[in-house]
C-alpha cells in the first residue's frame, strides 16, 4: 500500500501534467496565430506527451489500488511578447516540473518505497530529455529566429515531429 503522501503528490502530479498539456496547446495556439504551423504541431505533440505522462501517474495509482482524485486545472496565464517567450517559458515549466518528480522521488526514497522509486527512474531520465530539448529550442530561435529564412526553416523543421506514444515508460 502507498503512503498518503506520496499518493497526495502522485494525485497532484497527474493535475500538473494536465496543466502541461494545456500550457503547450496555449504555446501552439500562440504559434499558429502567428503562421508558425510548425512550431504549434511541435507543441501539439508535446501536449500530447504530457496527456500521456497523466495517465501514466494515473495508472500506477490505479494498479496499486488507489482511487484517483482530479482537480480543477489552472487556466494559461502567459504573455507572449515575442516568439522566444513561450520557448523561454517552456523551458522553465520543465524545470518544475523535475523539481516537482525530484520531490516525490525524494518522499519515496524517504518512505523505502522503492516500487514508486522505480515508477518514477523512467520520469527523471524523460524529464532530463524535456530539459535538453526545450533548452535546443531557445538555442535554435536565438540563432536562427532573427532571420526570415532562418525562421522559416526552423518553423520546417518543427513541423516534421510527429507524435509517437511511449514504447518505453510505464503503461497507461
Amino acid at each position: 500500500m502507498l503512503n498518503k503522501k506520496i499518493v497526495e503528490l502522485l494525485n497532484d502530479q497527474i493535475n500538473k501534467e494536465l496543466y502541461s498539456a494545456y500550457l503547450y496547446l496555449d504555446f501552439a495556439n500562440y504559434y499558429a496565430d502567428e503562421g508558425l504551423n510548425g512550431f504549434a504541431n511541435w507543441y501539439e505533440v508535446q501536449a500530447k506527451e504530457e496527456r500521456d505522462h497523466a495517465f501514466m501517474f494515473r495508472r500506477y495509482l490505479i494498479d496499486n489500488g488507489v482511487r484517483v482524485e482530479f482537480k480543477a486545472i489552472d487556466k494559461p496565464d502567459k504573455v507572449f511578447k515575442n516568439h522566444l517567450t513561450p520557448l523561454e517559458i517552456g523551458y522553465e515549466h520543465e524545470q518544475y516540473v523535475t523539481s516537482l518528480i525530484t520531490a516525490i522521488y525524494h518522499e519515496a526514497v524517504s518512505q523505502k518505497d522503492y516500487r514508486t522509486m522505480q515508477f518514477l527512474d523512467w520520469f527523471i531520465k524523460e524529464q532530463g530529455e524535456e530539459e535538453t530539448n526545450a533548452d535546443d529550442m531557445i538555442k535554435k530561435m536565438k540563432l536562427f529566429g532573427g532571420d526570415a529564412k532562418g525562421l522559416y526553416a526552423l518553423n520546417q523543421e518543427l513541423s516534421a515531429r510527429v507524435y509517437a506514444p511511449s514504447t518505453t515508460g510505464p503503461a497507461m
